[in-house]
C-alpha cells in the first residue's frame, strides 16, 4: 500500500503548508510581520504545481479509475471529487488575482486575500476529509494485488517534494517550509532551484 501512504503524507504535507500560510497571514493581521510578497506568489505558484497539478492527476488515474472498475459504491463521491479536481485552474486563479490585487494595493487588499485563502484551505480540509473518510476505505477493501501494483508505481513515480516539512512531533516546521517554498519557486518569485519551476 505504498500509494496509500505516499497519498497521506503528501496531504499532512499539503495541511501543514496550509496551515503555515495561515500563520504567517495572522502575524501580518496582528501588526507583527510584514507581508512578504515573493514568499506569497511562491505559496501560490507550489498549490498550482503540485496538489493541483501533480497529485489530483494522481488519484484520478492510479486509484479513482481503478476503484471504478472494482465497485460502484463510490460513483457519487467519485464523481464529485473529479469535478473538483477539474476546477484547479478556478482556484488558483482566484487565489493568485486576489494576491495580486494586494500586493498593488497592501492597505486595503489584505482583507480580500485573507478571504480567498480561507477559502481555498476549507475547500482542502473538506476535499481531503472526504477522501480519506470515503474513499480510502473502499480503496483498501475493493484493490487488489494488481491495482496496488498499479497505484504504487504512479505514486512512486511523483512524490511531493514538500515532504518533510514536519518535525518528528507532527509540529510543523514553519522556517523550512517557507525556505522551501521560495528554493523551489521559479524566478523572479524565488530562486528556481527546486521542482517546481516551470518546464
Amino acid at each position: 500500500m505504498q500509494a496509500m501512504r505516499i497519498l497521506l503524507d503528501e496531504h499532512q504535507s499539503l495541511a501543514a503548508i496550509i496551515h503555515a500560510i495561515r500563520h504567517m497571514i495572522r502575524e501580518i493581521s496582528a501588526g507583527k510581520l510584514k507581508p512578504d510578497f515573493k514568499l506569497l506568489h511562491a505559496m501560490v505558484h507550489y498549490l498550482d504545481a503540485y496538489p493541483e497539478k501533480k497529485h489530483h492527476p494522481k488519484e484520478d488515474e492510479f486509484l479513482f479509475a481503478p476503484l471504478r472498475a472494482r465497485t460502484d459504491k463510490a460513483s457519487e463521491v467519485l464523481d464529485r471529487l473529479e469535478a473538483e479536481h477539474a476546477t484547479s485552474d478556478a482556484r488558483i486563479a482566484a487565489l493568485s488575482e486576489a494576491l495580486n490585487t494586494y500586493e498593488a494595493d497592501p492597505a486595503n487588499g489584505f482583507v480580500a486575500f485573507n478571504e480567498a485563502f480561507e477559502k481555498y484551505a476549507e475547500f482542502y480540509r473538506e476535499h481531503m476529509m472526504l477522501e480519506e473518510r470515503e474513499v480510502l476505505p473502499l480503496i483498501r477493501e475493493c484493490f487488489t494485488d494488481e491495482d496496488w501494483a498499479f497505484a504504487n508505481a504512479g505514486f512512486e513515480k511523483s512524490q511531493d517534494p514538500m515532504g518533510g516539512t514536519r518535525r518528528g512531533s507532527g509540529e510543523e516546521d514553519f522556517g523550512r517550509i517557507f525556505s522551501k517554498l521560495v528554493e523551489a519557486a521559479p524566478a523572479p518569485i524565488g530562486l528556481g532551484l527546486g521542482p517546481y519551476k516551470d518546464d
